[in-house]
């Protein structure tokens, strides 16, 4: 184990472990191979970002040898980005007919997505392409934050850390979750999405958001001496259906939540006012999102950690969204992918990936509607790639989808769709499509200080 202030050099992590809750990872499992996690080892038998560089011992997955390291020839800024493995062709399908062959490399909420929808739900698995990079001052943050960073006390919060993941060696699950939470998205971003919430038959109106994220704990020259306790600046506005036009969302999320927790302000148009939005948090109900998507299934998962017990259950190999460049292309319409009770999975793009899986249980004495989640992060990039929900009774009841892209301009790994599929209404979320929308640009220039404000909120709702 690390000591608590991080400075010893060397974590040994033992994943040869009985996963029991049905995950089927055997105590022989491709993990307990002896290597070593430690700060030396990066750049060597791990890659920059603390994952384990080789590939598995029959050959599918391959070596990590750089991820993309540049765009494609055709690429030109503000495209949405080519796909640099169009070429590749399915090596198979795993549906309904052969899913008893692949149980032990799919989630159960994938699982149940298939015999859901027998007929038309499928995964199209590709060859798997280990594509995640980074600029490389991320992977000096990451080797910096192996050896500095600490979770707050109770863990609802991090300090000693900057830029990127700050536990490329977790040794708990809400290290692995503090890793997805902070993980590199760029130094600003801004975009214009489409999310939708098709009803049983299909049917669906396109909620158009525009986002901007100022994100202050990866800007030029911090360190985790002087990143301060405010993570990223976020702010939201519905640009339509008309009926919800004009409100707008503004959120401060923080680094370590002890000393300062999340705050939140909104502008509602029809009263012309700016006010506090403590609900924007926990199981209170996303934007826009007709109940299928809480505040904290954003991003698949954000905001504070402090209502579970996370448990770090191992590694094993799985069957995950990867490198859904198809999902994503400006050649296809909204329309193309939406589909009753699913995403058209024709565009949908499945690889074999080391992850990591964390099993997070409601605390004694709190409450949310999820009683439990499971998450499977992708080793390379800490992106959440799965969630499987379960409900009161202990019942599967909701499985998220990241589908995630290279977007190599940068460089560095995040979702391009994100899906929250309700097993039991049959009904689903999609959030962030930008097929007919301009490309989001990441680092495009700081706003000016007064913008992410509440003061900047009640000029940007009274244009």
């Amino acid at each position: 184990m690390i000591s608590s202030s991080r400075s010893v050099k060397t974590l040994v992590v033992g994943l040869g472990v009985s996963l029991g809750v049905g995950l089927g990872l055997a105590s022989n499992g491709f993990s307990a191979d002896g290597i070593q996690r430690t700060v030396d080892q990066i750049g060597k038998q791990l890659t920059p970002m603390g994952s384990i560089r080789s590939g598995n011992a029959d050959g599918t997955i391959p070596e990590w040898t750089g991820g993309i390291t540049q765009p494609p020839a055709v690429y030109k800024p503000g495209m949405h980005h080519p796909d640099p493995f169009a070429d590749d062709e399915i090596k198979f399908t795993i549906s309904s007919a052969n899913l008893d062959q692949y149980r032990d490399k799919l989630s159960p909420g994938t699982q149940a997505m298939i015999e859901k929808y027998p007929d038309t739900y499928k995964l199209n698995v590709y060859p798997t392409r280990r594509s995640t990079s980074y600029p490389q001052r991320v992977y000096d943050a990451f080797k910096a934050n192996a050896q500095s960073a600490k979770l707050a006390p109770d863990g609802n919060g991090v300090t000693q850390a900057a830029i990127t993941s700050p536990f490329p060696f977790p040794k708990d699950g809400l290290e692995c979750i503090w890793n997805h939470k902070l993980r590199y998205i760029g130094k600003q971003l801004e975009r214009t999405i489409d999310q939708v919430t098709p009803q049983r038959n299909g049917e669906y109106t396109i909620v158009k958001l525009k986002e901007e994220v100022q994100n202050q704990y990866a800007r030029e020259g911090v360190t985790p001496e002087n990143v301060g306790n405010q993570v990223t600046s976020f702010m939201q506005t519905i640009e339509s259906p008309p009926r919800l036009a004009g409100r707008i969302l503004l959120v401060y999320e923080t680094l370590n939540q002890i000393v300062e927790p999340r705050q939140a302000w909104s502008y509602n148009p029809g009263q012309r006012r700016v006010r506090r939005a403590p609900n924007v948090a926990y199981d209170n109900p996303g934007t826009a999102s007709d109940g299928l998507r809480t505040n904290d299934n954003f991003d698949l998962f954000n905001g504070s950690p402090d209502r579970y017990d996370w448990e770090l259950v191992g590694q094993r190999e799985m069957y995950i969204p990867y490198n859904s460049y198809k999902m994503h292309s400006d050649a296809i319409k909204v329309d193309d992918l939406i589909r009753p009770g699913h995403l058209n999975t024709d565009y949908a793009r499945w690889e074999l990936h080391r992850v990591w899986v964390v099993d997070a249980k409601l605390k004694e004495g709190t409450s949310h509607i999820y009683k439990r989640r499971t998450f499977y992060f992708d080793e390379d990039s800490w992106n959440i790639v799965l969630v499987d929900h379960y409900d009161g009774r202990d019942q599967l009841w909701r499985s998220g989808e990241g589908h995630t892209i290279n977007y190599y301009e940068v460089p560095l790994t995040t979702y391009t769709v994100e899906v929250i599929y309700d097993l039991q209404a049959g009904r689903y979320l999609a959030l962030g499509m930008k097929n007919e929308e301009d490309m989001q640009v990441f680092d495009g220039g700081e706003k000016p200080s007064s913008y992410f404000t509440p003061a900047g909120l009640r000029t940007l709702g009274r244009r």
